[in-house]
């Protein structure tokens, strides 16, 4: 074997020991596919609990709950995958704003209090104008289908986001329609 044949048999063994580990200790997996995993993975969870119900009488029984208990699944209908998938990523644009649930199928009970007790709040005329565009433009015509406890947590959640963070009835109604609970294919079809 000549020099030359030896440097080529060497550099070639170098190419592939080098590739053997890069490829090796690169994921196989992308990133995008992971979160992928754990958002059907946190579906598959999610659409088989079921402590959401879809009744005024279950507002009331939101007081008497531990701030750390979880309402989880969806109320009317069974989830659907596509939709679920959907208000997720779409949730992300209020990802700034830390009093918007990022899921509406898995919500934390102290959150729902607060946002139930705000409920109550008086608006000024400009913002009661936000308000009411919000109820009569959501796909739902408010914060949920029925006056059931949604519609009371998600009804005083639309309030803040008035008051606090000065949202325009344009941008609640985004957040309603991408938190809508009921299950089912969202404004694809109605409860």
């Amino acid at each position: 074997m000549s020099t030359k044949q030896l440097q080529i048999s060497v550099i070639a063994a170098l190419l592939l020991i080098g590739g053997a580990y890069y490829f090796s200790a690169t994921p196989r997996t992308p990133l995008p596919r992971i979160t992928d995993e754990i958002l059907a993975a946190k579906f598959d969870v999610l659409s088989k609990r079921g402590n959401s119900s879809c009744s005024a009488a279950f507002a009331d029984s939101i007081d008497t709950m531990a701030d750390t208990a979880r309402f989880q699944g969806s109320c009317c209908s069974p989830m659907d995958t596509h939709r679920y998938e959907e208000q997720i990523t779409g949730l992300t644009k209020f990802k700034d704003i830390p009093d918007i649930p990022t899921d509406p199928y898995d919500i934390d009970a102290g959150l729902a209090k607060m946002f139930k007790d705000y409920y109550d709040v008086e608006l000024t005329p400009e913002e009661q104008t936000a308000y009411d565009y919000a109820i009569r433009n959501s796909n739902e015509k408010g914060p949920c289908c029925c006056k059931c406890w949604r519609w009371y947590v998600y009804g005083g959640l639309g309030k803040l986001l008035i008051q606090k963070y000065g949202f325009t009835g344009e941008q609640v109604t985004q957040v309603w329609d991408l938190s809508d609970g009921c299950g089912g294919e969202g404004e694809h079809v109605n409860h």
